[in-house]
């Protein structure tokens, strides 16, 4: 699984045009160079999920004929609901995208929502959207586990 999630990240650096960055000694946290870096990924990240939602409101008006066989219309409809639902999940990301991009604005892109520290270039690459540092994440994902037991 993570060699997955590193193959999408440096696929985003990749169509972004970028290479992940190296930071140099002594170079400040979150500095105008590094912050162009996170927007240009984001961005672009950006602009690919508009094309796939674009091109997925099409598929559906395509797929979207009244067959006679009522399994044929079962199995349009659930390929339906599961583009539906993919549309969702890429809206949802969009929206993460806007507020990160926010964030840069506002320059707290990069601290830890919770506990105000370095999350790090690296998760940042991996992850553009991350808020919190690795321990606040945890945490959260432990406190939802507890929640949802």
């Amino acid at each position: 699984m993570k060699k997955k999630n590193f193959k999408n990240s440096l696929n985003l650096l990749f169509q972004a045009g970028l290479q992940p960055y190296k930071q140099k000694k002594n170079e400040k946290y979150m500095n105008l160079q590094q912050l162009k870096h996170f927007k240009i990924i984001l961005e672009t990240w950006k602009k690919k999920i508009n094309k796939i939602i674009t091109k997925n409101v099409f598929n559906i008006q395509d797929k979207s004929i009244n067959l006679p066989d009522p399994i044929d219309r079962a199995s349009q409809e659930e390929e339906i609901n599961l583009e539906l639902r993919n549309r969702d999940r890429e809206y949802k990301i969009i929206t993460k995208i806007n507020n990160t991009l926010k964030r840069i604005e506002n320059s707290t892109f990069g601290y830890c929502i919770t506990c105000e520290i370095e999350i790090g270039i690296k998760r940042l690459e991996a992850q553009p959207i991350a808020n919190l540092c690795i321990d606040c994440q945890t945490l959260s994902e432990l406190k939802k586990k507890q929640i949802y037991r």
